[in-house]
């Protein structure tokens, strides 16, 4: 039961970590805040360094973690460009193709291929993949997936679902062969170190607008750092693909939270839409 809460709480910060992911946008570049998200989670790390001990580490934890750290530097990078161009109540639903990515791969790979149950669910996250625009079939019958294709932060948020879906397995491998308190420390520390150098390569004003902007990019570091606590918790207590499933809620927090901070609109069809995604990915994953 834990386990389960404690995946749903990652979502909840996650999702309120992207409010102000998003506010940092309208002030610096992805590059700086993708820095700040892991950089001041540091501050938090080094605390649970001091009270926690270190286990006994393998060549398996050490792929695991800069593997994921490394494609997770271009996945949060993509992540910040999708909710910058883009509405959060219309780009976070996507990271609900994580689960079909997944299947595909299986299936390509290894040769397994989904059930009755697998194939309804990817069905379900079309449908609502289909209902998100539902607003756009005055366009035409299938002007709401064309809508997908005309939207950039729709389009970035699927590569990232393509990434999460390597991501989340590197991470669960690395947390068997470590802990979870200290692979979220090493995984922030590994990620705020990749992030500084792109930062460097690709941001003009970075260390100005880290000092200039920081009462909005803090307070996205502390709820990355809490989703991130609370991410690699639930991988040690529960299946992977739960902690995917319940991860994928945080779409409807952030639908909540775009209509309330940002004023987005067709909010309802978008709700509607993430619900059915949601119970694809429960159908995916867990049936």
């Amino acid at each position: 039961m834990l386990g389960f809460l404690l995946a749903l709480l990652s979502a909840a910060s996650k999702a309120t970590t992207d409010v102000f992911s998003k506010k940092g946008l309208d002030k610096t570049d992805e590059y700086v805040v993708a820095f700040a998200l892991r950089f001041f989670t540091l501050p938090f790390m080094a605390l649970i360094l001091l009270s926690i001990p270190i286990p006994l580490l393998d060549s398996t934890f050490y792929a695991a973690a800069f593997s994921s750290a490394f494609v997770n530097m271009f996945s949060t990078i993509l992540y910040l460009k999708a909710i910058k161009e883009s509405p959060l109540s219309l780009t976070i639903p996507f990271l609900s193709f994580a689960p079909i990515f997944i299947l595909v791969i299986a299936s390509v790979f290894f040769g397994e291929f989904p059930g009755i149950y697998g194939i309804a669910g990817v069905f379900l996250v079309v449908i609502g993949t289909y209902l998100l625009n539902l607003s756009k079939t005055k366009e035409g019958l299938l002007a709401p997936f064309k809508a997908i294709l005309k939207e950039k932060g729709s389009r970035y948020m699927l590569v990232v679902a393509f990434l999460y879906s390597i991501t989340t397995s590197l991470d669960k491998l690395a947390v068997t062969h470590s802990s979870p308190l200290f692979y979220a420390v090493v995984f922030n520390s590994l990620l705020s170190l990749f992030m500084f150098f792109a930062m460097l390569k690709f941001s003009k004003n970075h260390l100005t607008d880290l000092r200039k902007h920081k009462k909005v990019l803090f307070p996205a570091g502390f709820f990355m750092a809490l989703a991130s606590i609370a991410y690699f918790m639930s991988l040690s207590m529960i299946l992977v693909v739960f902690v995917s499933a319940i991860k994928r809620t945080n779409s409807l927090f952030s639908i909540f939270y775009g209509k309330y901070f940002f004023g987005e609109d067709n909010i309802k069809e978008r709700l509607l839409g993430a619900f059915i995604m949601i119970l694809g990915v429960l159908m995916i994953t867990i049936l």
